[in-house]
């Protein structure tokens, strides 16, 4: 890709920054309408979570396979076919008749949003290519994700309140025509130099994985064990079959190679957690709010400011930090501020006090705010260029993955703990075992900060790195 001036750098930024906006607003937009569809289409507790699972599912099975794609065939292409798609995917969900299509369209929407942010991520790591550039660059980025959080709720509320939840479908479609055509004009084209060929298999296994895994941890409260235990089954034999099948391969979905690096396999399960804490929280806020304390959609938005605003704020300046102080400083913030967030809620029953309530959603903001920039620089920054696609792919197929399973495991401890019980009787105890679960999420993310960002973490992500650039130089060679 040709050198860009600074002022079409931060164009490009922009135009990448507009994608994950809407892919983000999206979800948030979504938690705050969950009751209203609930209500309308007559769903369950595990209908809700399917309208949410559906969507992060598909993208956390897609993501490695369209960056991938996007490194061989080029990016801007992917990204403007992404945005199409991820466009129709949106009016068929403003459209959507019962809960049964509304989840197929959702389907539809993450086919288009598997191609927008990891191949987004890419043209920005080749974009700027100075280390300290593009730490800020993703800073930024991590910054729209606060801007999600903060426009979502209220939008939602506002649209929900006025026209209806559909109403919610159709910010996406100005946003997504708007970066399509400045897409068109503005941003070059880029590839991998050397294009990686598919790999079906490892995507299939991929989707079993994820897809069985999903359905026996929701269904699980409702479905007996004949129904859930061949799904878990599934899952392990995919799961096995990936790490046999994909290291014989010699260019695979997944490089098992990245692993070896701890930095690498640090933020990757690190995403995983701090994904699975904010897919968790939201969805346990956003049915207290409006199914326990009666708030409409509107206030039960503005409830989730405290929690927003933070990650909006903290999330430029844990950019900066990881540009001039590398990974750890922000991890352990996160850490412990998502760890405390988790503790108020889960032994001091937070969500029951106005006061305990702001207090624990501003760290759950602060935390989630400095946990994004560092989990996407360490994915990335320390693997060639030519697999920045692949990379990207697998940082963002953990925060997705992270969020499938959040919600998949909240939802069904929840339901667990409801049972037949009056609903707002029951709900303070029946979510306290989910709180303390995303409370060994921020705990998580605090322990690996802190091991995975050493002397002797990085020392592994400098051999991985050059194992996986030796290996690019013999292949390119051969293949000469």
């Amino acid at each position: 890709m040709p050198e860009l001036s600074q002022r079409r750098r931060l164009l490009v930024l922009a135009i990448c920054c507009m994608s994950l906006l809407i892919v983000s607003l999206d979800n948030t937009v979504l938690n705050v309408a969950l009751p209203s569809m609930q209500h309308e289409l007559h769903a369950t507790t595990s209908g809700l979570q399917w309208t949410i699972d559906a969507y992060t599912l598909v993208l956390a099975s897609l993501l490695m396979l369209a960056g991938s794609t996007a490194d061989r065939i080029g990016r801007r292409k992917v990204f403007m076919a992404g945005l199409v798609v991820f466009s129709i995917g949106s009016l068929l969900c403003s459209l959507a008749p019962n809960l049964e299509l509304l989840v197929v369209f959702r389907m539809v929407q993450a086919v288009g949003g598997s191609m927008l942010n990891p191949v987004a991520m890419s043209i920005i790591t080749n974009t700027f290519t100075d280390v300290r550039e593009r730490a800020r660059a993703i800073g930024v980025w991590g910054a729209v994700v606060g801007i999600s959080m903060a426009a979502g709720p209220l939008v939602g509320g506002l649209l929900v309140e006025s026209v209806g939840w559909r109403s919610i479908f159709w910010v996406n479609l100005p946003v997504g025509l708007a970066a399509l055509l400045l897409t068109l004009r503005c941003v070059p084209e880029s590839r991998a130099p050397k294009a990686r060929r598919p790999d079906p298999v490892g995507q299939v296994l991929v989707i079993a994985l994820f897809g069985s895994l999903t359905y026996a941890i929701i269904e699980a409260p409702n479905a007996g064990p004949g129904t859930v235990v061949p799904f878990a089954g599934i899952a392990l034999v995919a799961l096995l079959g990936l790490l046999r099948y994909e290291p014989r391969r010699e260019e695979p979905l997944i490089d098992l190679r990245f692993f070896r690096s701890a930095p690498f396999s640090g933020a990757t399960v690190i995403a995983i957690s701090a994904f699975a804490a904010l897919g968790g929280f939201l969805f346990l806020s956003t049915l207290y709010l409006q199914n326990v304390r009666g708030l409409d959609a509107l206030h039960a938005g503005l409830w989730m400011l405290p929690m927003a605003a933070p990650t909006f704020l903290c999330a430029p300046l844990s950019g900066r930090l990881v540009g001039s102080r590398g990974p750890r400083l922000p991890l352990l913030v996160a850490g412990i501020a998502m760890t405390a967030s988790g503790v108020l809620f889960a032994a001091f029953e937070a969500q029951t006090s106005d006061g305990t309530r702001l207090a624990g959603y501003v760290l759950f903001g602060i935390g989630f705010g400095f946990v994004n920039a560092p989990i996407t620089n360490t994915a990335v920054s320390g693997m060639p260029r030519a697999q920045a696609g692949v990379a990207a792919a697998v940082a963002s197929t953990s925060r997705q993955l992270g969020q499938t399973l959040g919600v998949a495991v909240i939802g069904a401890v929840l339901a667990s703990g409801v049972g037949a019980s009056s609903y707002k009787d029951a709900f303070v105890a029946a979510a306290r075992p989910g709180w303390w679960i995303l409370t060994v999420c921020g705990a998580a993310v605090l322990v690996l900060g802190l091991v995975s960002s050493g002397r002797w973490a990085r020392r592994t992500a400098e051999r991985t790195a050059e194992r996986l650039q030796s290996a690019e130089v013999r292949e390119v060679v051969g293949a000469s």
